[in-house]
Parts: structure tokens; sequence; C-alpha cells
């Protein structure tokens, strides 16, 4: 193939290789109203509240949220996309996935647009989302904590298979004194003073969940001072019972590390900030599981050269995705450059983290975009290296990075 040739393949085979998305907030449609869809949660998603109140800071963060859903959309809608021009990556976003959804482009009547989307039964706009996104399947965040998701998982109602499980471990992890109570009252009898029943108590809690749920993998988010050896129950709840867990299922641990919770609490979900994390904690875990299957993502974009270090040291760590305030195209781009350079195909280029269902499709039609145009510069610089590549190469490796095989691959549990 010519450079031209070998640029359209591979962004072809990037389009049209159908994604398994690794980590979304998504709900499945057993789920009611935990499935958010539909331009006014596209409007009011936290990345755009966070936008829309520095254009208008006359407006506090308490009186915005006291304002009806559809007013606050309304209100996003003007300063963000009629007032000034959609050029942050979330608003452009939104513009994507309007056009996408068959808004006509440049339409300022959002009343209008609600009209067009709206009426469609939840299965009928799965489908679409879903085909638009070019998205095989997502892997949810479930909290066994959350009464909303325990209704729904102990009926045993049937899920779309096409909406895979994970279980969220934060509210068990992060805050000993809660998760004790929380565990209690589930039937896992656990005191509040740390103790060896609470160890027991956690084994019992996921044995269950596991059991319900099936999940895909155990997950949990730390925040950037997260250290396994610090003797916080956090840190030995994790290494002496989650772990051990996780072992003994074949499960995957799934490690998100770097979120400073409510550094502007008056914000909600929009109030949470980023801070720069030690690597030095990832490869403790990884050198002493290494029959775990541990896969991270960092939120600080200055950890991300220490951890593709990190991987090239042990095989048991699988790096993912450019997380929350990564997701943007300039350091997507960055990222997925040194880690191509630096892991070759062992990693898992990009998640979408929607809350929402209509933003697969922007996620991952900007996210592809970023990941083709790499790509082909890397396959451009192996062919003028001297090695030959064919159309059948390279549709094989961007079914592993973008098709879930490095998710799914062999457990290493003994």
């Amino acid at each position: 193939m010519n450079r031209d040739e070998l640029e359209r393949t591979v962004l072809a085979a990037v389009h049209e290789t159908p994604v398994v998305d690794i980590h979304t907030h998504l709900y499945g449609p057993a789920f009611g109203e935990l499935l958010r869809r539909g331009v006014d949660e596209l409007l009011t998603y936290h990345y755009l509240v966070a936008e829309f109140l520095r254009y208008r800071p006359e407006l506090t963060p308490a009186e915005f949220w006291a304002l009806p859903r559809a007013r606050q959309a309304d209100a996003v809608w003007d300063a963000l996309f009629v007032q000034h021009t959609p050029l942050s990556e979330s608003a452009r976003g939104v513009v994507t996935t309007l056009t996408a959804l068959g808004v006509e482009p440049g339409e300022h009547d959002l009343e209008r647009i609600r009209r067009r989307l709206g009426h469609c039964r939840v299965e009928d706009y799965i489908d679409r989302v879903f085909a638009l996104a070019n998205v095989r399947s997502v892997v949810m965040t479930n909290d066994p904590l959350d009464p909303r998701e325990g209704a729904v998982w102990q009926a045993g109602t049937l899920r779309d298979a096409r909406f895979r499980p994970a279980l969220r471990l934060d509210g068990v992890l992060l805050d000993w004194p809660a998760g004790a109570r929380a565990l209690s009252a589930q039937g896992f009898p656990a005191s509040e003073p740390f103790g060896a029943n609470g160890q027991v108590a956690v084994r019992d809690f996921l044995g269950h969940w596991i059991g319900l749920m099936q999940p895909v993998y155990l997950a949990v988010s730390l925040p950037p001072t997260f250290n396994p050896h610090d003797g916080s129950p956090t840190a030995r709840l994790l290494c002496e019972t989650v772990v051990p867990v996780a072992l003994e299922h074949g499960l995957p641990l799934a490690l998100m590390i770097g979120v400073r919770k409510g550094v502007n609490p008056a914000l909600g979900d929009a109030g949470d900030g980023v801070g720069r994390a030690d690597v030095a904690a990832v490869e403790e875990l990884a050198r002493a599981f290494p029959r775990l299957r541990l896969l991270v993502t960092m939120l600080s974009r200055e950890n991300q050269h220490e951890l593709c270090v990190a991987a090239r040291k042990f095989s048991n760590l699988l790096v993912f995705g450019c997380w929350w305030f990564l997701n943007s195209p300039s350091i997507i781009r960055e990222l997925t450059a040194e880690r191509l350079e630096w892991l070759g195909l062992t990693f898992i280029p990009q998640h979408s983290d929607a809350r929402v269902l209509d933003q697969l499709i922007y996620k991952w039609a900007h996210s592809r975009a970023v990941i083709g145009a790499v790509l082909a510069e890397k396959y451009q610089d192996v062919a003028h290296a001297g090695w030959p590549v064919t159309a059948a190469d390279i549709r094989r490796d961007v079914a592993r990075l973008m098709g879930g095989e490095l998710l799914t691959g062999p457990s290493r549990a003994s």
C-alpha cells in the first residue's frame, strides 16, 4: 500500500470495528430512570454545567440546581450554543451527537430539537445510539449499595446483554464507618471500628454480589494519595480481602486513581478535581499479586509516562483509556502515541465514561478520529522502516485494541 492507501485502510478499520466500551456510567433498560438519555440530559451533563457557570458567574450553583431540569437545559443551551460558539470538547460533542441523530446543522431552537428527538421507545433509542456509535457492548458501573440498583438485581430482571456489569466498591472501601453500616444493613454485619469482622463481612458481601451480578471486573476509584501500605481500612480491605476474592473468582480489578472529590462541593458532580498520584502504589500491587489482572487508568496527565513504564515491567498491568479530564483530543493524541511507542498493542486506548446514552455517539466519533490518525502515522513509520503492512494486519490489530480482546483475555487466577 502507498501512503494514502495505508491511511484510508487504517481509518476505515478504526471506524468500522465495533467497540467494547469497558467503562461507562450507563444502565440497561431494566434499570428504568437510571438510564439517562435525550437532549436535556446531554445539556445538563456536569462537564457542561461547570462550563456554563463560568459564562454565568452571577448565578450560584445552588440557584442553578434549584431550576427544573428543562430550565437548566435551556440556560446551558443559550449560554454555550446560542450566545457563544461551542468550541469546548463537551459542547462540540453535543453538536456531533445532535447532527448524528438528524438535527439540522445550526438549529438553535431547543424546543424544536426536543420534539424531533422525543417520543421514542427506550429500546429503539438504545438500538439507534449503539448503531450510530458502532458500539457492540458497554460495561456499566454498578453500585451494590444503591437500593435502586439492588432492587433490579434482586428481582433477576432480564438484562440487555449489551450492558455488562462491573461491581463498583467505592462505597465499601473509601469510608469504612459508612461502609460498615451499609454492609450491616444488607445482612453482612461489620463493626465500625475496623477489625477482622469487617474483612469477613466484605468477603461475604462480595461473594453474594459477584454471584448475583456476574461482573466483568471489580472496580474502585481512588484518591491520588492512595497507598497500599498505609494501614488504612481502604488499603487493608483492598489488599487483604478484595484481591483474594478477585483471584478466587478469576476477575480483574480495575483501579481508577487520581480524583480529588469535592474540590468545589457546591458544583456537585462537577466539583471534583485531579491530583498527581504515586505510580509506585500500582507497581507495589502488580508486584505483590502477579496473578491478579490489574486494569489501571490514572487521571493526571503527569502520571501517564510513568504508568507506561510500569506497564512494561508488569505483564499483569493493563493500562486503559483517557479518563475524565484526559478525554480531550489533544491529550488522547499524545497518550495514544506514547502508549503505542512503549506498549505496542498491549493497552486499551479508550473508554467513553459516558453518563448519558447519547454521549456514546460523540465520545467514540471524536476518539476514533484521533486514534485512527495516530495509528496511521505509526503504520507509516513501520512501513517506511521496511516492514510491509497489509490490510489484514491492520484489521487484526485494531480489533485487538478496540474490540474488547484485552479485557476478556485469559484469567490469571490459580
